[in-house]
């Protein structure tokens, strides 16, 4: 992605700062000139100190042009020596012949370093990461300092003291300067070098490849998962998978998270679940001799089908959400086993867009994820309408119909805003604007509208007690493990051992109490701009009175309160069409992108009489969502064990077919005697 246009003008005058420093550095070096050349090589070590701190960026620039960091500090420091060279006399060239030998010394340790700190970060890298599970026996340690794994900033300090007191020789011309600077960045070497030597000792190295798969061939047999949660995405799809990890936490038996991405291990929320990571596909393979015997799927990925490799595997599609967009049903569901959906308009959903999934392999299971939304109540108690404006973001295909923040969401802001007896609360996709800049822009500008209206209105606040303050630290020490900034994957693996036991039930009474809290101590006047992981957009469910949305899973989820919504259509067709193209929009109101309704919407909301859809919000939800009883977490539990039973069957089927089949082989490794081989005559 191209930098932003503000941030061109700072990397031009950073590049053009420190293209002038050297330029400098080596006039004054050449002519020579102490003041000049001391002024520029400061100049030179600012920029650089700009650049680690504040442009980043800009060091994968320079390495991209064969400047990195390494070949400009080498360059400055070669300059000073030519400045020393040039300013003293012949006969004092011997003097600096000891200085020079140290400095090349200093780099032959700097490249020592480097090559000891790649070999230390491969013995550091396992085939397999972990999160809440106990793995001490791979001997498990604290990362080395960041300044001995990052070459760049270890050269810049390490190097200081040398280069430092090579100025200090050109402004006072006594050479003890630059040896005693040239000996303290030796030092410094010297000491990061054997800090790194001891992390390659055998009692020090970490486990080994072989010893790590047989740890967990080991902890696999010990735990006896029965189902898991497999992902695999981007950065920013963690989302997906996080949505499920408290019902799958719930679930009878032995839940497991298996993971693809080492990157993605931190990005799974809080959770109690033990979570494995198999990067490479012959780890992921040991699951086979598991007994592992269901894997649930948010998500489709290309790694996806390497785990469809192993036969031992029954597999369960359940996705991240269900809309009427294309997306739900993505032909690549008939890879899997069953197709796990929230109620029958799902199941219709499959029948129809004719994609390959049969309908016996269709299970309906609800969402657990909403047995904690509340269902209506009833109008608004309060002063004020709380209005949930949650659209969706806009998708890969570029359909305008997909998210109504480009083309109504101004409007439709603009519109509760100007009502006085409104509370809006905005929560927009975590994706908005990532594939469309105009996404990113409205959606800018829509905050800026809610900042505007709040500076407009005055009330009373509650009240300070600090109760919120003292639940946040709570949650955040139940839910956080405190680990360095700098902190490796192994390290992370040493912090986050296996939970506490009773932790997931105190993160449920905490989750429960800072949202009550939360919620208290926001003016019931005041708009709210909601981005956080906290509340999540369930708890904005149970506060708002209305959601406006668009075609998104976010309204099928909103049914299951029985709250009015309404939906903007973007799409660009009629209302009538558009309500039998997406069946989910057909018990709420729809919205044209100049938000014309908006005063009508609001009275009906305030005034159920007035609510003409309340019978069909009802009907629409048993479909999409099937019915109240049992609730779906029972449902889904239901569905894991039997499709574990179809698993354990279909296991013991193969193995008395491999039995029956397969002739008796005798172990060679046990019945082969080597004989010695005849002498001749």
């Amino acid at each position: 992605m191209p930098a932003p246009l503000s941030h061109i003008p700072a990397r031009a005058l950073v590049t053009a700062l420190l293209a002038a420093a050297f330029c400098a550095q080596a006039v004054a070096a050449l002519r020579p000139h102490v003041p000049l050349l001391l002024a520029a090589t400061a100049l030179s070590l600012a920029v650089e100190g700009v650049l680690l701190r504040w442009q980043r960026g800009m060091l994968s620039v320079f390495a991209k042009t064969h400047a990195d960091i390494t070949v400009r500090h080498v360059l400055r420091d070669l300059l000073l020596v030519v400045g020393l060279l040039r300013l003293g006399e012949q006969h004092q060239e011997p003097v600096y012949t000891p200085l020079v030998a140290g400095l090349l010394a200093f780099y032959v340790l700097h490249c020592a370093i480097q090559a000891v700190s790649v070999l230390v970060r491969r013995t550091r890298t396992l085939p397999v990461v972990t999160r809440n599970i106990d793995a001490a026996a791979l001997r498990l340690s604290p990362a080395p300092p960041i300044l001995l794994r990052r070459p760049g900033p270890r050269l810049l300090v390490f190097g200081l003291p040398a280069t430092a007191g090579l100025l200090a020789t050109a402004a006072t011309d006594d050479p003890r300067c630059a040896a005693l600077g040239i000996a303290l960045s030796l030092g410094l070497a010297l000491v990061g070098l054997f800090d790194l030597l001891v992390r390659l000792l055998p009692s020090r190295r970490p486990a080994g490849e072989r010893e790590t798969l047989e740890w967990l061939d080991a902890w696999l047999a010990e735990y006896r998962p029965t189902v898991g949660l497999y992902f695999s995405g981007g950065a920013s799809s963690a989302y997906q998978a996080n949505m499920w990890l408290e019902p799958l936490a719930k679930l009878e038996g032995r839940p497991l998270i298996v993971l693809r991405e080492r990157f993605m291990v931190p990005k799974i929320a809080p959770t109690d679940v033990p979570v494995l990571c198999l990067p490479k596909v012959s780890t992921l393979m040991r699951l086979e001799e598991s007994s592992l015997q269901v894997l649930i799927h948010p998500s489709n990925s290309g790694k996806t089908s390497q785990v469809l490799r192993i036969p031992t595997l029954k597999h369960t599609f359940v996705n991240h959400g269900e809309s009427d967009k294309l997306s739900s049903c993505n032909p690549y569901a008939k890879a899997y086993d069953e197709v796990w959906v929230a109620g029958p308009a799902a199941r219709e959903r499959y029948a129809y867009a004719e994609v390959g999934v049969e309908d016996k392999d269709v299970v309906e299971i609800g969402r657990p994820q909403l047995d904690d939304v509340r269902p209506y109540a009833g109008p608004p108690s309060g002063a004020c309408t709380t209005v949930l404006y949650a659209p969706t973001w806009e998708g890969w295909d570029g359909n305008p119909g997909n998210t109504s923040v480009i083309e109504a969401g101004e409007n439709l802001v603009r519109a509760l805003l100007a009502d006085a007896g409104v509370r809006l609360l905005y929560k927009p996709h975590p994706l908005t604007g990532s594939v469309d800049p105009r996404a990113g822009a409205a959606d800018l500008r829509i905050r800026e509208l809610i900042t505007a209206a709040n500076r407009g209105r005055t009330g009373e606040r509650p009240r300070d007690t600090g109760e919120l303050a003292l639940l946040t630290e709570e949650l955040d020490r139940l839910t956080t493990t405190a680990v360095r900034a700098s902190a490796d994957q192994l390290e992370r693996m040493l912090l986050q051992s296996a939970p506490e036991p009773g932790r997931a039930d105190a993160v449920a009474r905490a989750t429960a109490a800072w949202e009550e809290a939360y919620w208290a101590s926001l003016p019931e006047w005041e708009h709210q701009v909601v981005t956080a992981a906290r509340p999540t957009l369930y708890a904005c469910f149970n506060e708002a009175d209305l959601l406006i949305s668009d075609v998104s899973s976010v309204i099928s989820d909103f049914l299951a309160s029985g709250k009015p919504y309404a939906v903007a259509n973007t799409s660009g067709l009629a209302e009538d069409v558009f309500r039998k193209a997406f069946p989910t929009v057909r018990a709420g109101t729809v919205l044209t992108p100049d938000a014309a309704g908006v005063p009508e919407l609001l009275d009906a909301v305030r005034h159920p009489e007035k609510d003409r859809l309340v019978e069909a919000r009802a009907e629409l939800k048993r479909h999409l969502l099937g019915p109240d009883e049992p609730s779906s977490q029972v449902r889904f539990n239901e569905a894991v064990q039997s499709l574990c039973s179809v698993a354990g069957e279909h296991r013991a089927r193969m193995a008395e077919r491999l039995a029956a089949e397969t002739p008796e082989i005798p172990d060679q490794r046990r019945s082969f005697t080597p004989q010695r081989p005849a002498h001749p005559a």
